[in-house]
């Protein structure tokens, strides 16, 4: 079989899958873009009221990006050739309403692909070339490094000079607490001193029968 030859390149594009926005809210956004340039395209999306305004151009900053990242090309000279909006799966959720009954709530989600050209249908530069990843040293070459590398010499360890001992080695004093006792004769002085109580005695009255 004969080798197909590739065709040129045309569009930059940028994709962004499973916004959550419905896709007739993004698809009315993506029609005031469609056809302008980068500029026009950017100042037209950053005054609209409109929150897919805000998603549509996050995938037209991407597709700049990968413009100029990718094939070395200036975002302002570009258009925007292609705006699509796809419908994606629809997340299916419930409110629950009067008497029992339950109603419907529909999430929708969409696909937003946006495609930028040169202008006068220019060729698009081919890809750069991903930079060759550096060659990991052997294992070999490693242990022969670690072997002629001198290993560091320690310091040596300073002596510790012995301290001087005295002759009279001064011994730690002990300190005994004293208990207070008080004499016994001061104890007799304070219990005579101390009056003692007198007893009352109640003798019952005689009566003459």
């Amino acid at each position: 079989m004969a080798a197909t030859a590739e065709q040129p390149r045309t569009q930059v594009r940028a994709e962004a899958r499973y916004v959550r926005t419905a896709p007739r809210k993004a698809q009315l956004v993506a029609e005031q873009i469609r056809g302008r340039s980068v500029p026009e395209a950017r100042t037209i999306l950053a005054f609209m009221t409109r929150d897919a305004a805000r998603d549509v151009e996050r995938v037209l900053s991407s597709a700049v990006a990968n413009a100029e990242a990718n094939h070395n090309l200036d975002g302002d000279e570009l258009y925007v050739s292609a705006a699509t909006v796809g419908a994606g799966p629809t997340l299916k959720r419930w409110r629950a309403r009067a008497r029992g009954r339950v109603a419907r709530i529909k999430k929708r989600t969409c696909h937003i692909t946006i495609a930028l050209a040169l202008p006068e249908g220019g060729v698009i530069p081919a890809p750069r070339p991903a930079p060759a990843p550096a060659p990991e040293p052997a294992a070999e070459d490693e242990e022969q490094q670690q072997q002629e590398e001198p290993k560091p010499k320690r310091a040596p360890r300073k002596k510790v000079e012995p301290k001087a001992e005295t002759a009279t080695e001064e011994k730690p004093k002990t300190t005994t607490r004293k208990r207070t006792t008080k004499p016994k004769a001061d104890a007799e002085a304070t219990a005579e001193t101390k009056p003692k109580p007198k007893r009352t005695t109640t003798r019952k009255k005689e009566s003459d029968s």
